[in-house]
């Protein structure tokens, strides 16, 4: 286990268990929303997120955190990775953690990734795009589905597959470690 993605829904705990794992196997560490959120929250052109995350999974070893499909930066990271930590709580658990961890956030004025911090008003739209509650309750089923068929499929059969459900998991998954 030398190259890493943990992956999984917003409020999984991805950053939380990839900095876990970095440090206990002193591997550096990518988050691919700290590169990706540009001040002001402007997103990173794809070209050049591909190129950034090009560059990380060039090294021999390494963990990264975040899903990013969309940019075909997770296939990029895959390509290279030999294992996938998925992190795959229950809704319930991912949504209790957003909701308190967004809340807490605009509450405190912390900031996330290159000045951006948490909008209160954020956390009243309806639009998920704008709102990470409403974001990780509409994406939720759709993001387990994306694991859930790329688990098995031929391209990626050169990777293990580590799925944690539970805190428990998590807990033996670090130990084990």
């Amino acid at each position: 286990m030398h190259r890493i993605s943990v992956v999984g829904s917003s409020g999984s705990g991805k950053t939380t268990v990839a900095r876990a794992i970095a440090g206990k196997r002193g591997y550096p560490r990518l988050e691919l929303d700290s590169v990706y959120h540009l001040p002001d929250w402007e997103p990173l052109p794809d070209t050049e997120f591909r190129r950034v995350a090009e560059e990380f999974v060039a090294n021999d070893r390494w963990v990264i955190d975040g899903n990013y499909t969309s940019a075909g930066v997770l296939d990029l990271v895959w390509a290279r990775a030999d294992t996938v930590v998925w992190l795959d709580p229950p809704k319930r658990t991912a949504m209790r953690r957003v909701i308190w961890r967004s809340v807490t956030r605009a509450t405190k004025g912390e900031e996330l990734w290159n000045g951006n911090k948490e909008r209160w008003p954020n956390l009243f739209r309806w639009a998920p795009e704008e709102n990470i509650i409403r974001w990780t309750w509409t994406r939720f089923d759709h993001t387990r589905g994306k694991y859930e068929s790329r688990v098995d499929a031929p391209e990626w059969s050169h990777l293990d597959f580590v799925r944690l459900r539970s805190r428990s998991d998590v807990k033996a998954f670090l130990e084990g470690l």
